[in-house]
């Protein structure tokens, strides 16, 4: 591939820098601005705006030391990225987090308050409008924000957009010999202007035109421009996109028939980014070859590679995993390049490179989601299991590798789901997701994700009336949801959930969900109804002979009795609870029941029975080696004794208490 660096612009350069600096509105009005200065550099794709933007803020990199955040705010077909994942992705990069399950406006108020203390760049790439870019706009005037896109952004004051048209003659002629060498344009220099006025001067379409002629040395640049002249187009398509479209038919056209096909498989690969590994599953190849394909698609200007990243602290990566350079699929190519795919393959073959890099995608998440599993754990072994190429060397590589590809991995699982013939794919790929970021991140730091995650369930599982998942996901989603303090949607998550699971005959769901039931009323405050939930709960796992779990609801029910008041109702369910857990042998579950069983008949006008429990559950507490419940059953004693009149007593039991404090502090 020729050396890339900027060529032209020079004067919209010049002009973005001076607009940093220009006075705005609210200076002139004698106001403090309470925003991010907006920069926008519009245009066609394909004119090279990204590369405009890219060069602006390698300028700036000392101007603005928090850095540069990236975000797009279109995918690779154009449909808009909602708010909320944007400003998900660039909380993530940030290390912030946001509730899960919140709406669109929560994690851009978050994010916008994350910037409003920093001096940093935010670079908005292929932003669909000023309704997309506004929410996302910091109320921090230090920071500066670089919007890329095709159109003005009305709405948003104080916006000088930087319109880029075609390159320069003399910059355009430079660009078409970075492929072709000095000499086929010295001895044809009028061929080479035509070639640049076929292609309107778009540096996208530049690029395609030379790697053209740089892959045919015999070719003259009178060749090119003939056969770019011979390219059909439609009658309908505007006038500014027939020089690309011309261009990139014209390349696309001159491909061998297995790097054709390749490059229209890419198409699939979300978000338009690949690696050898994962084109080969794409096109069923091996990957020696896939990465050689990659190799000629980029020096034709149809891939672009992306810059390395660097392992940094987390370790080096694998050799087979994640080494090697990364391509994306150009934004202003991706629409034609998926039409061409439509076209030229059946679907039946378009569903098999699909479900193959699918596939590809579970196994390695299976491996990663092992690397995070301590040793000997069934995953570790399983991943150690796994062909060398899908190995992780190290935790820390592993994590770094889920990390660099979490959005895509999200994007995998959202346009799996949204194509709805390859459901069991879905299931497994979710499902791997979800464990991957639990072994690695945690449920607290990765919650924003699976709720995401549990959705998408959700929704094949309602598509394909699949009972026991959908009562699953609706579990999961309202755990997230009562995390987050949202309450009521939790409640109606978990009563959806417990019809599901009726009717899949899902017990140990129906258990869960009356259980969730009544924790969910306890945390509003509604006793009665939790210790009715509570109640049903208990029946399910009476019926089943689950005695370990009816033990808990049986204390559960008598906490909830406690609080609303009910002392008898209260030292019944807690009297249940200290004989069932006596019958399991459980020391420690019967000593903490027999203490609540204490504090019922004290809190019911009898401390001579509070005192005998107490004394009981001490003994027990004791024989169960649970300190901190035989330090405050000693401190209770003390107590009571007082009350009863024995302060001499009294005083040992609260030495004791109070040295098994001070033995073993918390």
């Amino acid at each position: 591939m020729p050396s890339r660096g900027l060529l032209g612009r020079s004067r919209e350069l010049k002009a973005l820098r001076a607009d940093i600096e220009r006075a705005g509105l609210d200076t002139l009005s004698g106001r403090k601005s309470p925003r991010s200065r907006v920069l926008l550099i519009a245009g066609r794709p394909g004119c090279g705006r990204t590369a405009l933007a890219e060069e602006l803020l390698r300028t700036l990199s000392c101007t603005y030391p928090d850095g540069v955040l990236r975000a797009r705010l279109s995918g690779p077909g154009g449909v808009p990225v909602p708010t909320g994942d944007v400003a998900r992705g660039l909380l993530t990069a940030l290390g912030a987090t946001v509730p899960a399950g919140s709406d669109d406006d929560e994690p851009a108020e978050v994010l916008r308050a994350e910037l409003a203390a920093r001096r940093a760049v935010l670079l908005l790439d292929d932003a669909p409008g000023a309704d997309h870019v506004e929410p996302l706009l910091p109320d921090a005037p230090d920071c500066l924000v670089v919007v890329v896109s095709e159109g003005p952004l009305t709405g948003i004051p104080d916006v000088r957009p930087c319109t880029l048209g075609g390159l320069d003659g003399a910059a355009a002629v430079a660009l078409l010999t970075r492929f072709t060498g000095p000499v086929r344009v010295t001895v044809d220099p009028r061929s080479a202007d035509a070639v640049v006025e076929e292609c309107g001067g778009q540096p996208a379409a530049l690029v395609l035109a030379g790697g053209w002629l740089a892959a045919r040395p015999k070719a003259s640049v009178s060749d090119l421009r003939t056969a770019l002249r011979a390219v059909p187009l439609p009658d309908e398509l505007p006038v500014g996109e027939r020089p690309l479209r011309r261009a990139f038919h014209l390349a696309h056209d001159a491909l061998a028939p297995s790097a054709a096909r390749t490059l229209r498989l890419l198409a699939l690969a979300p978000p338009g980014l690949v690696d050898a590994h994962t084109a080969s599953a794409l096109a069923g190849c091996t990957p020696d070859t896939a990465a050689a394909t990659l190799v000629d698609l980029t020096a034709l200007g149809l891939l672009h590679q992306e810059a390395d990243e660097p392992d940094g602290d987390d370790g080096p990566s694998s050799p087979g995993v994640a080494a090697g350079p990364r391509y994306r699929l150009p934004g202003c190519l991706a629409a034609w390049t998926g039409e061409l795919l439509r076209t030229h393959e059946r679907p039946a073959e378009v569903q098999l490179a699909r479900a193959r890099m699918l596939e590809r995608t579970v196994r390695l998440l299976q491996s990663c989601r092992g690397s995070g599993e301590p040793s000997g754990s069934p995953a570790r072994e399983r991943a150690a299991g796994l062909p060398y190429a899908l190995r992780f060397p190290s935790r820390a590589a592993a994590a770094a590798w889920l990390r660099r590809r979490r959005a895509a991995l999200l994007d995998a699982a959202r346009l799996a789901v949204s194509d709805g013939e390859l459901d069991t794919l879905d299931r497994r790929l979710i499902a791997t997701l979800v464990r991957a970021l639990m072994a690695h991140e945690g449920p607290d730091a990765a919650a924003g994700d699976l709720y995401a995650l549990h959705e998408l369930v959700l929704e094949v599982a309602e598509r394909r009336g699949l009972g026991r998942e959908k009562a699953a996901a609706l579990l999961n989603l309202a755990d997230l949801d009562g995390g987050a303090g949202r309450t009521e949607a939790a409640l109606a998550r978990y009563r959806g959930a417990l019809e599901a699971a009726r009717s899949a005959g899902d017990a140990v769901a129906t258990g869960r969900a009356l259980e969730s039931l009544g924790g969910t009323y306890s945390e509003l405050g509604d006793w009665q109804r939790a210790a009715d939930w509570y109640g049903r709960a208990l029946e399910l796992r009476l019926s089943r002979g689950e005695t370990v779990d009816a033990a808990r609801l049986h204390g559960r029910i008598g906490g909830a009795h406690g609080r609303a008041g009910r002392w008898p109702e209260a030292l019944k369910e807690w009297r249940a609870a200290a004989r069932t857990s006596r019958r399991l042998g459980d020391l420690a579950g019967q000593a903490r029941a027999a203490a609540e069983v204490a504090r019922a008949w004290e809190r019911s006008g009898r401390p001579e029975e509070a005192l005998r429990t107490s004394l009981e559950a001490l003994h027990t507490a004791r024989g169960a080696g649970d300190v901190p419940l035989e330090a405050g059953l000693q401190l209770r004693i003390a107590d009571l004794l007082d009350g009863l009149g024995d302060p001499a007593a009294a005083r040992l039991h609260r030495a004791a208490g109070e040295q098994l404090l001070q033995d073993h502090p918390k």
